[in-house]
């Protein structure tokens, strides 16, 4: 009985914290109407499921058949492809009136399957294709840039396209659908964007992927800042973990995944290293339950902060609310 108590005490100063430092403009309500873009994607499926235990989740992926197998009906799906004409027009449906909004579209750093325009054929071709074009571009570094410029404008989900545009384009679309009732938007982003000259991320920003990140996120903390709603960049380490399917993440396609027994969740202010180890993963179900809380519990309010697992058990929800109040 007393671990009982304990355990709602610790639940309910969580939540009063979490309240309590944020404004209530930017706080969703049970019930919200929260849309989540990428919802198809190995994070995105996760993140939509998850918050629909609380808010009214709209899910916008590219093929809403292949999608509703795994989501099933707690979400609302609608169709739509960030590399259209009229990306605004598209995103209606699924953004008016969005109180909330968590950004999980993204593409590899490196060229895959996920490259392709139907993000389910071989690349090697057009990308050997496009770097023999661009050869007379000058060094090798301009060679890669002009070589998935080419890429870019051929309608491959490249970092500029998918990572950059594309939010650009989404933050449009929420002003025109959503208007004043926008309070919160969740990116999922990644580790290393702000730190894109240390080693090892100038390897990982070879092809564009953490100056893509870097460009959206600027957008999106002016934007804010005009609109007056908040932003919270969440920033995972390698991902890992279920599920599989359309996963062309070179941790799972070389069996890079932790054991079972990498649960626990490490959270820090900012994009930081948060032990000797850079190579932390992430899990996807952590990701999940991390933008979950993070909503429920108005936490993380401008800001950004990195989420990886270590070595032991998944915190309990109470604790996990007291670390991301604590951001």
């Amino acid at each position: 009985a007393e671990c009982c108590v304990a355990l709602q005490f610790h639940t309910v100063r969580a939540m009063l914290v979490g309240i309590l430092l944020t404004p209530l403009s930017a706080v969703l309500a049970p019930g919200d109407t929260v849309t989540v873009l990428g919802a198809s994607g190995n994070v995105g499926k996760l993140v939509a499921l998850r918050l629909a235990d609380t808010f009214k989740v709209r899910g916008v992926v590219r093929d809403a058949a292949r999608a509703r197998a795994f989501l099933g009906d707690k979400v609302s799906l609608y169709e739509a492809d960030l590399r259209g004409d009229d990306v605004t027009a598209a995103l209606a449906p699924a953004l008016e009136g969005a109180q909330g909004l968590v950004v999980c579209t993204g593409t590899t750093a490196f060229p895959t399957q996920a490259w392709s325009p139907s993000g389910r054929e071989g690349v090697s071709l057009p990308v050997l294709r496009a770097l023999f074009d661009a050869r007379e571009a000058g060094g090798l570094g301009a060679v890669v840039e002009a070589a998935i410029a080419s890429l870019s404008a051929s309608g491959f989900n490249t970092p500029t396209v998918v990572d950059e545009v594309g939010n650009y384009k989404i933050l449009e679309a929420w002003e025109a659908a959503a208007g004043a009732s926008r309070k919160r938007l969740v990116l999922l982003s990644s580790v290393g964007v702000q730190r894109r000259a240390e080693m090892p991320y100038p390897i990982l920003n070879a092809c564009g992927v953490l100056d893509a990140k870097a460009a959206a996120e600027a957008a999106i903390v002016a934007d804010a800042a005009g609109a007056g709603y908040a932003y919270t960049f969440v920033r995972p380490g390698q991902l890992f973990g279920g599920p599989y399917d359309n996963n062309y993440y070179l941790g799972t396609l070389f069996q890079l995944d932790k054991d079972a027994e990498t649960r626990e969740v490490l959270l820090g202010k900012g994009d930081v290293t948060l032990n000797d180890d850079p190579q932390l993963g992430t899990l996807r179900s952590t990701l999940a339950e991390v933008i979950a809380q993070t909503l429920e519990c108005g936490a993380g309010e401008n800001a950004d902060f990195t989420c990886v697992n270590a070595k032991g058990e998944f915190p309990e929800p109470a604790v996990l609310r007291e670390r991301l109040a604590a951001l």
